[in-house]
């Protein structure tokens, strides 16, 4: 949802204007209401619609038999084809899952699945992201499956499991039923995609994948079946050196920060052998494809070293076909942050409603606004954020409470540019010129802290009213 800032159209009129939901005032309704909530995203419902009005029109909307999760979807979809046909380069499509809560809502219990260790209740989310692959700017979502996990017997077979058309293997392809078949979008997508049936699938796609390997296979160097099998870990030690780079390595959950690691960046073609087991419908010949590898050097005393192996059908001859691959996995994380936009800026799980018929078009809708997050990098970048006013993408009460932190007292005139740079320097960006312009991940760090600030200037507000 790249078009943030224009002006004869609004970003909900050029997303929604075309969906089709039976009546053309439903249609009107849900553009009004996303640019509502795009432009105040944070929060409940009632935050994201204050006019009771608005609220209450969403709510009818919602119970409308047409509106559905499908519907929204749909037209989200045919506006983010569009914006990838008109993007001059390579497009990354982007793959990961993620569970929402709904365990509150407790008459939806019987009708949610089971989400996290089998006690909590909600979805698998799978979500479909386009990304350019040379600018990292989000174009839209393609598509979002809203997954019940069953719960399955201990004692289930592998026959009855391949044969199970709900197990969670088979979202990696149904996200990519509504792809076209074209070279110019690359599928990526984590470990949880590697499943043979999966490779072969993308094999067949006409388009070009990247995926993280986690199995243990059995390969053959090259392309052709010559020679001994190996197991890839074996055959990748085997790979030359390509080449090698160094950066800095963020602190995670049981990893420890490097200011400066150096990484040996490997590659080459190989013959992925079919499993035995099959536990997915797949055929028994081998997938010609190629791989890279990244792998830390000298890992501090006592850490695993950092490790990628993507399997690809990119050929890799040289360190840049490397590289290029590298990079298209390295913008995976981007739909990360559309998970923690969907769930931390826009509270996706806080929704109580009584029936699934109406929380998965809301579902849609906010997945939808969580977009338009993603892009907070690349309005600051525009050509007229020096002169725009924020309040143009932004409701005012956000330009009020972030003007008033950053310049002690309210900037009505405030631009994009200049509230961009002010959410970086809540985020722990200094602005300083060897700082370099500010990222994703700065912004988000600022968004998150400036929602809490909203939140406590309303408390305040309805106070002063004496409204709570």
């Amino acid at each position: 949802m790249s078009s943030l800032c224009e002006t004869d159209v609004s970003l909900g009129q050029t997303v929604f204007g075309h969906a089709e939901l039976g009546d053309r005032r439903r249609t009107a309704r849900l553009v009004t209401t996303f640019d509502l909530m795009q432009k105040h995203p944070g929060g409940t419902l009632p935050d994201k619609l204050a006019s009771p009005a608005d609220l209450r029109a969403f709510y009818r909307l919602c119970d409308c038999e047409e509106v559905t999760h499908a519907a929204l979807l749909a037209a989200a979809r045919q506006h983010t084809l569009t914006k990838i046909a008109d993007c001059p380069g390579p497009v990354l499509i982007l793959h990961d899952a993620t569970e929402l809560d709904y365990t509150s809502l407790e008459s939806l219990a019987g009708d949610l699945g089971q989400i996290g260790k089998g006690s909590g209740r909600g979805y698998v989310c799978q979500n479909v992201l386009a990304v350019a692959a040379d600018t990292g700017e989000v174009l839209g979502l393609m598509d979002q499956i809203l997954h019940h996990r069953d719960e399955v017997s201990e004692d289930e077979t592998l026959t009855e499991l391949r044969e199970r058309e709900t197990r969670e293997s088979l979202l990696w392809i149904h996200g990519t039923k509504n792809l076209p078949a074209d070279a110019k979008l690359i599928d990526v997508a984590d470990r949880g995609a590697d499943t043979f049936e999966f490779l072969e699938h993308e094999s067949k796609s006409s388009r070009r994948f990247v995926i993280r390997a986690c199995k243990v296979r059995k390969v053959y160097a090259g392309h052709e079946p010559v020679g001994p099998r190996r197991y890839l870990k074996e055959y990748l030690g085997s790979l030359p050196e390509l080449g090698r780079f160094t950066m800095k390595v963020q602190a995670q959950a049981g990893r420890k920060a490097r200011k400066k690691a150096e990484f040996i960046v490997r590659g080459g073609s190989l013959l992925v052998c079919p499993p035995h087991a099959k536990h997915g419908h797949h055929g028994n010949e081998p997938l010609p494809l190629f791989v890279v590898q990244v792998i830390e050097v000298n890992p501090p005393a006592g850490e695993k070293a950092i490790e990628w192996t993507l399997l690809t059908n990119e050929s890799v001859r040289g360190f840049q076909d490397a590289w290029r691959v590298v990079d298209w996995y390295e913008r995976r994380w981007i739909i990360e942050e559309f998970h923690k936009a969907k769930k931390t800026g826009c509270r996706i799980e806080d929704m109580q409603f009584t029936s699934l018929d109406r929380l998965e078009p809301a579902i849609a809708l906010v997945s939808l606004v969580a977009v338009t997050l993603l892009n907070l990098r690349d309005a600051s970048r525009r050509p007229d954020a020096k002169t725009r006013r924020a309040t143009s993408i932004m409701a005012a009460d956000y330009v009020k409470v972030l003007s008033t932190w950053r310049y002690r007292n309210s900037k009505e005139g405030m631009t994009v540019h200049e509230f961009f740079y002010a959410l970086a320097r809540l985020g722990g960006h200094q602005n300083r010129k060897s700082d370099g312009q500010p990222g994703w991940l700065v912004l988000w760090r600022g968004w998150t802290k400036l929602q809490a600030m909203l939140d406590g200037y309303d408390v305040a507000r309805r106070t002063r009213c004496g409204k709570t």
